[in-house]
This record gives C-alpha cells, structure tokens and sequence, in this order.
C-alpha cells in the first residue's frame, strides 16, 4: 500500500506543477527569488504553457515506461528487479527530476506533435479505461454481496445491497432534477440535451437489467449494477454542465462564486487528487483487463521452494520452535542472554512477516505503470486542450472548457454502452460465457 500510495503522492505533485507551469505565475516567482536578476527563458521563450505542461508530464510518463519495461515478467518478490518497484525511492525521484530537467532541452516541435496526438490518443485510452473498471467494479459489487446473502443468509449483506442501490438511484434522480433546475434554462441545449439522455439511458438500462432474457442468461445481473453506473453517469453529466464556461449564461456557479482564485485552485487540486486516486485504483485493480486480482498469486515452481517440510509449517509454529531452541541454547550456556533480544528484532524482519508479494505479486508491477504513463497523458491534455493562457490570470482553471464537458459527457454515454454489452453478451454469445 506504501509503495502505491508514493506513486500516487508522484502524480498529484507533478500534475500540480504542471499546472502552475501552464500561467507565467510560477516562472514570476522563480525570477522574484532572484530579485528580477534574471530572466528565465528556455531557448529565447517563455517556459510556461501548453509545451511546459507537455514537457513536465512527458518526463513522468517516460519514468514509468522504464519502469514497466525493467519489471516486466516480475511474478514475486524472488526477483530482483522486484525491489525497483518497492524500494530505491531516492534515485528513483532524483531520475524523475533529471527527466523534467531534460525535457527542457527537447525542441519545442516534438511536444506539438506529442501532445496533438500521442497525448491525446493516451487521455482516451485512460478515460476508457476507468470506465471498464468502473463497470467491472459495479459487478464485482454487486455479485460480492449476492455471494454473502446466499452463503450466510445474512440480513445485514442484504440491507447493504438493497440500501445502497436505493440509494444510488435516489442520489442520481436527484442530482438530475437539480441540474434541471440550475443548468437547464432556455437557450441552455446543450445542457437540456446532456440532462435528458441521461436520465432515459438510465431508466432504459435499469430495464435492460431485471429483463427476465438477461436474468436467464445472467442471474447476479438486477438493480444493483445498474444503480452504481446510473449514479456516477449521472455524476459525470452534473460535472460536465457545472464546469462549462458561462458565455450563454448556462452555468450559475460561476457566476457565483466569491473568490474566483480560491475556487480555481481549490478546484484544481481536488480535481488532482481526483487523478491520483483513480489511477491508482485503475493501476492495482486490472480484473477486467486480465490482470492478475489482489488475492491472486502466482504458481511456484518446485525449483523456486528453498526448503522442505518445515516451510509447509505456520509461521507461529515455526517462530515458536525457533524461540524454544534459543531458550534451550541460552539456559545450556551455548549462547548468551541477549541473542533471546536479537530473534524478538529478527521474528519482526522475518520474509513472511514484511514480504508478502515472495509467492506472488498482488498486481502486475507492468500493467500498473503502463497506466500512470496513460495518466500522465490525461493530465497534460486536460490542461492543455482548448486553455486560453493568455486571459487565465495567475491560475488557469482545470476542465472549465466545452472540450472537457463534452468529454465527461460522452464517456458517461459510453459507460452506459459498456455496461449494457455486459449485460447483453451472454445473450448474444452463449456459448462464450457458458450457456
């Protein structure tokens, strides 16, 4: 957890600079330092902008190609290249740097063409990601509290799952009239638009789920699926006419706010942390994409296994026979009184006791970095497509532009479509799913 939790922790601070380094605010600062001494220019132009964002998050996106190819094929701990995920933090972030650093020596033409369509290619490819996920995780829920309810009759697993789809539902019917309210006044067509479908993909794909075919063919399918998509289109959909911009007087809250730079970085950072934690989950869960689950391991040869019986033993059992034998060789005068000390440091540093990825890594060390380098492609497209910098001010805002609003909204559309195929394939295909 440690280990994603610092990659995650690498994210959120280099999506952050990357957007200080969109307006000239952080340069201005860095040239305060020096009490206006100095200009900082990269190669006779201003260092901040759409290539800045480009350079900074192209840096972190090669990091973790590097890394994806170094651990590729890495199945446990055994492996040496295992420690260049977990460990070696200090060279790891001196290199990340030393990318950033040298990203600024790369003509400006190559990150136009990177970022108009190799970033742009990656931010799709991490929207559609998370949406399979998303679908994946609906499922997975869904079919998890079914398993409690019928292995253990359980009461509280039933409220849980009943509660919560209710819940969801009641979320998401609500958050739709409140858009209708706020967001869809006349001359708003976009927003009536993006509202209403909404709401009948929503309503047609509940339908979809209780329909006695699909219950034949998928009997764990029902509301509950249906009820975590609905409430995070609909999520989606809210965003997306909360952060267009307000030339057709469409969007209330921005007419609305009090401090509009407060609310632009609160919203920035927010939207960071967003990222940060969705890739990580992405990155760790990879069920869908046939990854290896947290509570898989892989196979050990027979070449791999260092001992014989006493490693089939439980790891008290065999701390407790260890203990025994040093007491025996301590009170016999073998050794002295304090080696009883050093095995209560030694039973904490033991391999099982810390390392527990030595009979299989909880998620594939590959996998998880190919998707911080998509992340990174996300990010810098966010910022960068359709900004104007020049009439941003200090702060640039995050996602408030129509090309940001009409991604979040397709995608919900797209979920929609993902989780109705995931209901129909096993109609179509029968034969692919068991049937």
């Amino acid at each position: 957890m440690a280990t994603r939790i610092a990659y995650a922790f690498i994210l959120l601070v280099n999506s952050i600079l990357s957007w200080l380094m969109l307006t000239p605010w952080a340069m201005k600062k860095l040239e305060g330092l020096t009490l206006d001494y100095m200009s900082i220019t990269c190669e006779g132009k201003q260092c901040y902008g759409y290539v800045a964002v480009q350079r900074i998050n192209f840096a972190l996106g090669l990091f973790h190609f590097i890394l994806s190819i170094l651990l590729l094929g890495v199945k446990s701990s055994r492996d040496g290249r295992a420690g260049l995920q977990n460990g070696y933090w200090g060279p790891k972030i001196i290199l990340w740097l030393a990318f950033i650093v040298m990203t600024f020596f790369i003509p400006e033409s190559f990150f136009q063409v990177w970022g108009q369509y190799f970033a742009l290619i990656g931010a799709m490819m991490f929207v559609l990601l998370g949406l399979i996920l998303l679908v994946d995780l609906a499922h997975t829920y869904a079919e998890y509290c079914l398993d409690k309810i019928e292995s253990y009759d359980s009461k509280g697993w039933r409220v849980l799952l009943i509660g919560s789809t209710l819940g969801m539902y009641t979320a998401s019917f609500a958050m739709t009239i409140i858009m209708y309210i706020f967001f869809a006044h006349t001359g708003c067509s976009m927003n009536q638009a993006a509202i209403t479908v909404n709401l009948i993909v929503l309503l047609i794909i509940s339908a979809i789920s209780v329909h006695p075919t699909v219950q034949e063919f998928n009997p764990q399918a029902g509301l509950a699926q249906s009820a975590m998509v609905a409430i995070y289109c609909t999520y989606l959909t809210m965003s997306a006419v909360s952060m267009e911009p307000d030339d057709s007087n469409c969007n209330p809250l921005i007419r609305a706010q009090g401090t509009r730079t407060a609310s632009i970085i609160i919203g920035a950072i927010v939207t960071m942390l967003t990222i940060a934690y969705t890739t990580t989950r992405a990155a760790t869960q990879g069920i869908a994409l046939g990854a290896k689950g947290s509570n898989s391991y892989s196979k050990i040869n027979d070449e791999e296994i260092e001992h014989g019986l006493v490693d089939q033993q439980p790891d008290s059992s065999r701390r407790e026979m260890r203990a025994e034998a040093l007491r025996a060789a301590v009170e016999a005068g073998s050794l002295p009184a304090n080696a009883l000390d050093d095995d209560d440091d030694d039973s904490d540093d033991g391999r099982d006791s810390k390392d527990d990825e030595r009979s299989g890594t909880q998620y594939n060390y590959s996998l998880f970095h190919i998707i911080f380098l998509l992340a990174t492609t996300w990010v810098a497209t966010l910022l960068t497509q359709n900004i104007d910098v020049e009439t941003a001010g200090d702060f640039a805002p995050v996602g408030r532009t129509y090309w940001a609003s009409w991604v979040k909204i397709v995608s919900a559309w797209l979920c929609y479509v993902i989780y109705s195929w995931s209901l129909i394939a096993p109609v179509v295909m029968p034969e692919r799913f068991g049937h």
